[in-house]
């Protein structure tokens, strides 16, 4: 995600880069002919990375180019994604971190930590307090459980549990 204007800058001249890397590749017959799996492949890992920053490109210029008179949707397909939703929100906005700082009420420099570590070491009161001051409202909401996954995380615990007690029988 680019959160700024430096690495929207820097994403635009990677394109670039990448761009004439594949340019370059494309004239490069003898390595099409010598082993096309490996020509491909790179040629395609290049692409992959191409589409990826020109769809964060474009997202970064949605939310820049906004107009503020009327709402603004982001899609968050699940929690993971609520933190870059929390910050594309402020962004779109146009309000800067200090601004919003001010408006919650705390130090600029926790605004700072929380968007620097993509808000992992954020309170649920703190997310409660950004999502309010920057007006986001979830329109629908509509969470799945997944059993298989319970499961599976029951079973990371229970062989964690066993590594623990093993672990604690060698010490004694």
């Amino acid at each position: 995600m680019i959160k700024d204007e430096f690495e929207y800058e820097v994403s635009q001249e990677w394109v670039e880069k990448f761009k004439k890397t594949m340019a370059a590749m494309e004239r490069d017959e003898d390595a099409k002919k010598k082993d096309f799996l490996k020509w491909d492949a790179g040629r395609g890992a290049l692409q992959c990375h191409v589409d990826k920053l020109e769809a964060e490109i474009a997202e970064y210029e949605r939310l820049m180019n906004c107009d503020k008179s009327q709402s603004i949707e982001i899609t968050v397909d699940n929690l993971t994604e609520l933190p870059f939703a929390l910050i594309k929100a402020r962004m779109a906005a146009k309000i800067t971190q200090q601004e919003l700082a001010e408006i919650i009420g705390i130090d600029l420099e926790r605004i700072k930590q929380c968007e620097d570590k993509n808000y992992q070491c954020a309170s649920f009161i703190e997310l409660l307090e950004v999502s309010a001051a920057l007006g986001v409202e979830f329109k629908t909401a509509v969470m799945e459980v997944d059993f298989g996954e319970v499961e599976i995380g029951k079973r990371i615990a229970e062989k964690r549990l066993k590594k623990r007690m093993k672990m604690a029988s060698k010490a004694s």
